[in-house]
């Protein structure tokens, strides 16, 4: 039987769903849960309203300091469908926070209208992610209207953005399921034609490398250089060690995904270096810092990462005297772990039957997103998940404008969800085994 077809009346509702979002971004974030919550109820969930503070909330393989996550109380709103106890439950989640508004004027449409231009639905966070939570609230309504028995369906509209773990607030107040499906427009470009069922670790430090000024004070140093110790000339050495740190890993560290789509499955990538003063090149400044990130596959963790750093930026001062005497400083800033779903686990399978029902095309994955939130259920709980989403463009978060998500390819996400809550949860637990 195919299911999650069903367009007509149902495909309008879930057009006004999400252009009313898109409107209430306007008012922020709290009039979008507003909504959430009212449609939730309406589709005969029970709803709550998780209050929570990101910095409180317990991680499994994951940190961020306060420079890196977001501050001050978050809610989530959580609308859950009873069911079958026998039959198989599913946690769906996408975010409602956006990026900060301060460049909505550069917009060349109104952001907050919903626009629909020649395929497209224009607005402010419609791909970053409220056509997910769209999504993810009518396919509930959806599959409330078939009628046919279900197991426990879960909806989390969860902040997600700057480490505010909406989705892990959840799991860890007692909010799983037998499997989960993340509702986010797919970056890529590919739109439906990916799933998301693989997700790198990343890893964000600073080393902080301490020089000394000459004993003058003359404003020029130029003439007393030799007389100090330029920071720079030590960060080179520990740049050094990263890049060769960088070739081992690339060498040893593999996974047959990223090996098929990129040829390398780890990446240390040195994005910042800060060192002296614009203008005053005639001084030696007191430190240089180096900012860096590194990606890691599924299977290794953040501590056997930030271990085999430390060792070699310990093996880089000690090769130096003052290194020896000044060892560089790292700040870990944030990581989170990698994680993946395998393509014959029966969740797999299931999402990609119903995307392939309403594109008419087998949908691959995709191994390139580093550290998406399928990470999180399976990282925090051991939940299977998996990812879909439509074609979207122009992110406000890849710092472009007039973000855009494809009309066609929502409206086809919203079936091929009903159709995977549908086909998920109409079956017993046993079969997920």
């Amino acid at each position: 039987m195919t299911h999650g077809d069903a367009r007509g009346d149902d495909s309008a509702d879930a057009l006004g769903l999400l252009k009313e979002l898109i409107a209430a971004q306007r008012a922020g974030e709290s009039a979008v849960q507003d909504i959430i919550s009212s449609r939730l109820a309406a589709a005969g969930c029970v709803v709550e309203v998780q209050e929570f503070d990101p910095a409180s909330v317990p991680v499994v393989g994951e940190f961020a300091t306060g420079e890196a996550q977001t501050s001050g109380m978050r809610a989530n709103v959580i609308g859950r469908l009873p069911g079958d106890p026998a039959l198989r439950s599913l946690l769906m989640f996408a975010h409602p926070d956006s990026e900060p508004m301060d460049t909505a004027t550069t917009w060349t449409r109104d952001p907050f209208a919903g626009e629909e231009v020649d395929g497209r639905i224009y607005g402010w966070g419609v791909a970053d992610d409220l056509a997910g939570i769209a999504a993810g609230v009518a396919a509930v309504a959806r599959a409330r209207a078939d009628g046919r028995p279900l197991g426990e369906v879960v909806m989390i509209s969860a902040p997600s953005k700057r480490h505010a773990r909406g989705v892990a607030a959840a799991l860890h107040a007692g909010y799983v399921a037998d499997a989960a499906l993340y509702l986010h427009p797919a970056e890529s470009g590919a739109g439906l034609n990916e799933i998301k069922a693989f997700a790198s670790g990343h890893l964000e430090f600073r080393i902080t490398v301490e020089g000394r000024l000459p004993d003058t004070n003359e404003p020029s140093h130029t003439a007393f250089a030799h007389l100090a110790v330029n920071p720079l000339d030590k960060a080179v050495l520990v740049l050094a060690a990263l890049r060769a740190l960088d070739e081992e890993r690339g060498a040893r560290i593999t996974h047959p995904a990223l090996q098929a789509r990129v040829g390398r499955s780890t990446n240390l990538l040195v994005s910042h270096l800060r060192c002296g003063h614009e203008r005053k090149f005639g001084r030696i400044a007191p430190d240089c810092v180096i900012g860096a990130a590194l990606s890691f596959p599924p299977g290794e963790t953040l501590d056997e990462v930030k271990a085999a750093i430390a060792e070699a930026v310990a093996k880089a001062g000690a090769a130096d005297p003052w290194l020896a005497e000044h060892p560089p400083r790292i700040e870990w800033l944030s990581g989170v772990t990698g994680a993946e779903c395998p393509p014959a686990h029966p969740l797999y399978r299931t999402t990609a039957a119903a995307v392939e029902r309403v594109t008419g095309s087998a949908p691959h994955v995709n191994p390139m997103h580093t550290s998406s939130d399928i990470r999180n259920p399976i990282v925090q709980k051991g939940i299977p998940t998996v990812a879909i989403g439509g074609l979207c463009g122009d992110l406000t978060h890849n710092g472009r404008r007039d973000e855009w998500v494809d009309r066609e390819d929502y409206l086809k996400t919203v079936s091929a969800t009903t159709g995977i809550l549908l086909d998920w949860c109409g079956n017993p637990k046993v079969a997920a085994h």
